[in-house]
């Protein structure tokens, strides 16, 4: 049976009347002891009879064709083929659901994968790879370098609403400022990875992907095969961060060549591959114009955007999707354009839009702040809309102001000193706050819930964990929902072979997911309480006894044999209806070195709305990542291409510079007490974007209150300070 919500209605607070205890408080996950003790198996550790091993062959030019020699390598020790068939250029863009583009011979970036080298050991693949004689023709009209505003897509329908320019003009106060972000990349720590077994017309690919639903149907139409002959396992995956949203060239060079040998294939990225070959974040220019009156209220808020990507990639970054509805403002421009470029293509990236957009927006509130005379904290609050500024819509819930002003008290705002007037020994000190919002979405998905006679539950999806607490919170769900332990519910996770669930990605994963276990459970209860003689309203699930209608029965009583629940969630008119996000504020106190332009983080707090919090815990940990990716992009992350080539020059985690321990300060996060009946049958909205949305900026608004230098080119190195100190 199915219990099936299209969520077109607000739904009963539930969650709040079970009373098991299992979900609200922190809760570690069940998994951990796998992976700390190394038997959680992550997809290179996979291993099958007689697999061999293969290596991606890349491109050495920037643009042009090539033509492969196989005969140049055959006769190396190991080889067992160079396989180029369905060659894909790089990794599909995030829910695309087909194949990514295979060029077929054609050179569109250095670096991308144009075949590979399959051989009995790694060492002997990789000498192949290193070895093959491939024969390029290069062509002209390169393009690496976003200079030129004439090369650039613009957008078919810009947004345009009132006059900007009057604005501008008539403002009490007004900012024009342009800010410049670099490139990112996601970095995440398991490295892309896959082995592919075909069993006649039907390939198993074990792989680190985010969303198998999608992914099935992006590898059947790269391998040119029904989806149905596909399967795809990823119990475990180490971190994706939009890296692994869609299948990638590892997973279709393997599916490729297990084929073709007849024996399964393992191909590994080594990270300077992942760098390479895996989307990354765009750089971006971005535009920000700001108006308010004598009275610090906005009045016009323009924000324009210049991005690249490769040719025939569909993803733009959404870099302005906040300011749609963080503050208020009648008058608004934004425009988005485009730069294709033959470099690795641009692609999802954790909170692909607020993450640079919102360091910019949230910079120019500051200066627009200052001009005005009006302390930052309360010129935000006095600029959130009681209604989406453009749309019209009412929000299904703005806790912005509370997260602001609570965030504020805790942080000891109010000691915060004016620009240049806190100098402890050579080290200016100072304060900085960004606003924070993340887009809430409901994705259909589908959970299998079984309840055993024994007290004992099983749940089943194709959802994925991406470090992010899934086995967790789903158990967690399913517990509350059954009235049991936590520890008496398994969870099976990352098998296309399950019900099919939203994946991991967008923050809509737990809200998502979760909502079908959710349903799924609640059909259970039905069926408990209609043998135990009472309406699902009065039943009541604790500790594995069922209760209602003046009757008390443990469930082994109520039940014969297991009871098993399909729950389907889908989303309907509230998300339609209303606006809805989660909001917060980022607080930051850092240090500038006077003599060096140094830049040390000293502490963060992050006051967050993010609906109901279903695990303190894991929800905490994920709002310290986004923190921690804040402070990485303010102040450390930048690809940097070689403008003569595109290519990337650091390639790895030793000139990639992410925040390591001693870069990271005391981190604290309060969630603010909210429920979200729009959102779904749950109340809760996502967080592991939001936690970064907004961060960065809170950094670099507080290098401006220490030392007085505004930083409009991301990072803020110390290059970008120490010139500019008096």
């Amino acid at each position: 049976m199915t219990e099936h919500l299209k969520m077109d209605n607000v739904q009963p607070r539930m969650l709040d009347e079970t009373g098991q205890g299992a979900i609200h408080k922190p809760m570690t996950r069940p998994e951990g002891p796998l992976k700390v003790s190394g038997t959680a198996r992550y997809a290179a550790e996979w291993s099958a009879p007689d697999l061999a091993e293969g290596v991606m062959v890349r491109a050495a030019i920037t643009k042009g064709k090539c033509k492969i020699d196989e005969a140049s390598v055959r006769d190396m020790p190991g080889f067992l083929g160079i396989y180029t068939d369905r060659m894909v250029r790089n990794s599909a863009q995030g829910t695309m659901g087909t194949n990514p583009v295979q060029p077929e011979g054609e050179v569109h970036y250095l670096g991308q994968p144009i075949a590979v080298a399959v051989a009995e050991t790694f060492e002997q693949a990789r000498d192949i790879a290193q070895s093959l004689k491939v024969t390029y023709t290069a062509e002209d009209g390169a393009k690496t370098v976003m200079d030129d505003a004439s090369e650039f897509e613009d957008d078919d329908d810009p947004v345009d609403i009132g006059d900007l320019d009057k604005a501008m003009s008539d403002a009490a106060f007004s900012i024009d400022s342009t800010y410049t972000t670099k490139p990112h990349n996601s970095a995440a720590m398991e490295p892309h990875a896959a082995v592919a077994d075909w069993d006649g017309d039907k390939v198993t690919l074990r792989g680190s992907l985010q969303m198998l639903g999608f992914n099935r149907n992006e590898l059947a139409d790269s391998l040119g095969i029904d989806a149905k002959n596909v399967r795809i396992l990823s119990p475990y995956v180490g971190g994706g961060f939009g890296s692994k949203l869609g299948i990638s060239p590892e997973c279709v060079a393997a599916a490729v060549a297990a084929k073709k040998l007849g024996r399964p294939v393992r191909v590994v990225l080594h990270r300077n591959n992942v760098f390479e070959m895996i989307t990354l974040r765009t750089e971006t220019k971005q535009r920000v114009r700001l108006a308010c009156d004598a009275d610090g209220k906005l009045t016009g808020i323009g924000h324009e955007n210049w991005q690249t990507n490769l040719p025939g990639e569909s993803m733009a970054e959404p870099v302005d999707v906040a300011t749609h509805f963080l503050y208020g403002g009648e008058n608004r421009r934004y425009g988005q354009h485009i730069a294709r470029l033959n470099r690795s293509a641009s692609g999802a990236v954790r909170a692909p839009g607020e993450a640079v957009g919102q360091l910019a927006l949230e910079n120019a509130m500051d200066e627009l702040a200052e001009a005005a005379g009006i302390d930052p904290v309360e010129f935000r609050i006095r600029n959130v809309p009681e209604k989406s500024p453009e749309s019209g819509l009412p929000f299904s819930s703005n806790a912005l102001a509370q997260c602001l002003s609570e965030g504020a008290e805790m942080f000891g705002w109010s000691e915060r000193k004016g620009t240049k007037e806190r100098l402890e020994g050579e080290w200016y000190v100072g304060m900085g706050v960004g606003s924070a919002a993340r887009s809430n979405v409901l994705m259909e998905s589908r959970a299998n819930v079984t309840l055993n006679p024994d007290g004992t539950a099983l749940v089943q999806t194709d959802m994925t964990d991406i470090g992010t607490g899934t086995y967790a919170i789903l158990g967690q769900i399913a517990a509350e929902m059954l009235g049991i332990d936590p520890s008496k519910v398994t969870v099976e996770l990352g098998d296309t072979e399950l019900p099919e669930a939203s994946g991991s990605g967008g923050s809509w994963g737990a809200a998502s997911a979760g909502s079908s276990v959710f349903l799924g459970a609640k059909g259970i209860r039905k069926k408990l309480a209609e043998r135990l003689g009472c309406s699902p309203e009065e039943l009541r699930l604790q500790d594995g006894v069922a209760t209602g209608a003046n009757n008390r029965r443990p469930l082994a009583e109520l039940m014969d044999g297991p009871i098993t629940e399909e729950g389907h969630i889908e989303p309907g008119s509230t998300s339609n209806d209303f606006e809805q996000s989660g909001f917060g504020a980022h607080f930051a106190e850092v240090a500038v070195n006077k003599v060096t332009g140094e830049v040390r983080v000293r502490r963060m707090l992050a006051a967050m709305s993010a609906g109901r919090i279903l695990n303190a815990q894991t929800a905490r940990s994920q709002v310290w990542g986004g923190q921690i990716w804040g402070i990485g992009g303010a102040l450390t992350e930048e690809i940097q291409h070689d403008p003569r080539t595109g290519h990337i020059v650091n390639n790895d985690l030793a000139e990639y510079h992410v925040p390591v321990n001693l870069d990271v300060p005391d981190l604290e996060v309060h969630f603010v007490e909210e429920r979200d009946d729009q959102a779904n049958p749950m109340q809760i909205k996502g967080i592991g974007e939001l936690g970064l949305s907004g961060a960065g900026a809170a950094v670099t608004n507080a290098i401006y209150n220490a030392c007085g230098v505004r930083v409009y080119d991301y990072p803020a190195t110390p290059d970008k300070i120490f010139p500019y100190l008096d």
